[in-house]
């Protein structure tokens, strides 16, 4: 990189699916106060733009489901800045879902959403950073279901497996120019998402990962700066790990106690109120 060290992203551009709100807000931000220019995209205006470094991102509204509009983000951020440098798949999420009787629609949407955009923002924005010499870096923000999927979560938990395959193929097809790599969140403490996560606001949870607490939104955008910056040149189809260590097994809770019982034909169908977006 052209800068003063590995985390300074001066000159250089970055643009955040879901970046308006959230991890998406926070990854923004982080990458502001780096010394990037920033592009936000969702399907409505913010009240406020991220902001950090001093300057505020830019933002584009966009359905980047639809792959039209996902060329459009790409263009728009290349007719501004000049360059795309960075891309950070965040747009995502779903609510739970019973997957015997969850209709084909709802199907549709949760994969379009969590695995078709990424792919469509990612074809976009390699076709312009295979042209630059420094090539570029795309990070796709995955989750724990892609590993572990619980009740609740077939749709999601499958979209999110593929886009970690995708993650893989992208990466083996488009270097040496431009990395591809995957973070595996785990459960994130967000405004939207502490009361998801049942009457404790998440303290229970915290209960089962070795850590001992929730990941903060800036421990995935530290991993983003790290992904997308010198010292990982040389990283390419990585999946990171930001989830605290994952879960301890219920199994070991269940022996010592701390687990209560569950009718072997019932388990709870995900989080109170789904899961958030991202």
């Amino acid at each position: 990189m052209d800068s003063d060290g590995p985390l300074d992203f001066s000159g250089r551009a970055v643009i955040v699916t879901g970046g308006t709100k959230g991890i998406g807000a926070v990854i923004a931000r982080a990458f502001l106060t780096a010394g990037a220019q920033v592009l936000v995209c969702g399907r409505t205006d913010p009240p406020e733009p991220p902001r950090g470094g001093g300057r505020r991102a830019h933002f584009l509204p966009a359905d980047v489901r639809d792959p039209e509009a996902a060329g459009v983000l790409v263009d728009g951020a290349v007719e501004r800045f000049g360059r795309l440098d960075v891309l950070v798949n965040n747009a995502g999420g779903s609510p739970d879902a019973d997957a015997a009787t969850v209709s084909p629609r709802f199907v549709e949407k949760i994969v379009a959403l969590n695995l078709l955009a990424p792919f469509y923002v990612a074809q976009a924005a390699n076709r312009v950073m295979r042209e630059q010499s420094t090539g570029g870096s795309v990070i796709n923000i995955g989750s724990v279901s892609a590993h572990t999927p619980q009740p609740g979560t077939a749709a999601y938990s499958a979209a999110k497996a593929g886009l970690l395959a995708l993650t893989r193929a992208l990466a083996l097809e488009w270097a040496p120019k431009v990395r591809v790599n995957h973070i595996t969140t785990g459960p994130v403490r967000t405004g939207s998402a502490a009361s998801v996560y049942g009457a404790d606001e998440g303290a229970a949870v915290d209960g089962v990962i070795p850590m001992r607490r929730m990941a903060a939104p800036d421990d995935v955008a530290h991993a983003c700066l790290y992904l997308a910056g010198g010292l990982a040149r040389y990283v390419n189809g990585a999946d990171l790990a930001v989830h605290g260590g994952g879960e301890v097994p219920a199994r070991y809770l269940a022996i010592r106690g701390e687990l209560p019982g569950e009718p072997p034909d019932r388990l709870p169908a995900g989080p109170p109120g789904g899961f958030p977006d991202a």
